[in-house]
């Protein structure tokens, strides 16, 4: 059994607002994902997984040096262009470590859809959907089913949603978009470890199956101006609103 971590930054434990995203602490909130990892991966190892492989997820996918995680652990890092999860092909599951709700959440940390400064809303299918949702279903289509996200209690809400099967974890709670909650960062890895042997447990008894969108997909992009619609390849609403149809999800939204 292979497993595939997506570790984004913005719902690790101990992460409170865009300080330790760009800030002052970015350094700290660095070695808080690669924390966050190991906890994960050593629980999967603990649980029988062969090998793991880790995506280290957040902006330019390169966040922490690879001597900060397990030895044992197989790192992808840097742009991986139009391959959304680069060696999903050789994954059975997928978990979705550090996630964050969707742009607009009400008291969600660091809420926004792939970009904050770009992307005001996007839907799929003519709703509203955040990164768990489309990513999800993204993996379904390598037919990979996604077993658990961690993030903050609005992103697990929208996991309830959008990934029902998934076991989640909250390991803060929002209070605004720059503030939160923080669990102790030991009990936070002890929930973190406990939601992962749970998931790996229920995906091997069969009951975690890969999610996949409604054929054809189609994936509209409001943007946030002065954010344009691009010229070609889409069909343009407005300037500032876009989309794209096709029968594979990945490619209509990374091209």
């Amino acid at each position: 059994m292979n497993v595939y971590i997506f570790a984004d930054l913005e719902g690790i434990c101990g992460i409170s607002g865009s300080e330790y995203v760009s800030g002052r602490f970015a350094a700290a909130g660095s070695q808080l994902m690669a924390d966050d990892i190991n906890a994960v991966a050593a629980a999967c190892f603990e649980s029988g997984a062969e090998r793991v492989i880790v995506r280290d997820g957040h902006g330019s996918g390169v966040n922490f040096p690879a001597t900060a995680l397990n030895p044992a652990v197989e790192l992808v890092q840097g742009a991986t262009g139009s391959t959304r999860f680069f060696g999903i092909e050789e994954a059975d599951a997928m978990i979705l470590l550090g996630y964050h709700a969707m742009a607009g959440t009400p008291g969600a940390i660091l809420s926004h859809t792939y970009s904050s400064t770009t992307i005001a809303c996007l839907k799929l299918n003519g709703e509203a959907v955040g990164e768990a949702g489309l990513d999800a279903r993204i993996a379904g289509e390598h037919n990979v089913p996604v077993i658990m996200i961690s993030g903050d209690d609005k992103t697990c809400e929208e996991a309830e949603q959008w990934v029902p099967q998934a076991v989640r974890c909250p390991v803060k709670y929002g209070c605004t978009r720059q503030s939160g909650r923080m669990m102790p960062l030991e009990a936070a890895r002890s929930a973190l470890r406990r939601a992962t042997i749970l998931a790996l447990k229920r995906f091997k008894a069969g009951e975690i199956s890969p999610l996949r969108p409604e054929y054809p997909a189609t994936l509209r992009w409001e943007v946030i101006p002065p954010a344009k619609a691009p010229e070609s390849g889409f069909s343009v609403i407005s300037e500032t609103v876009f989309e794209r149809t096709g029968n594979n999800l990945e490619k209509v939204f990374l091209g």
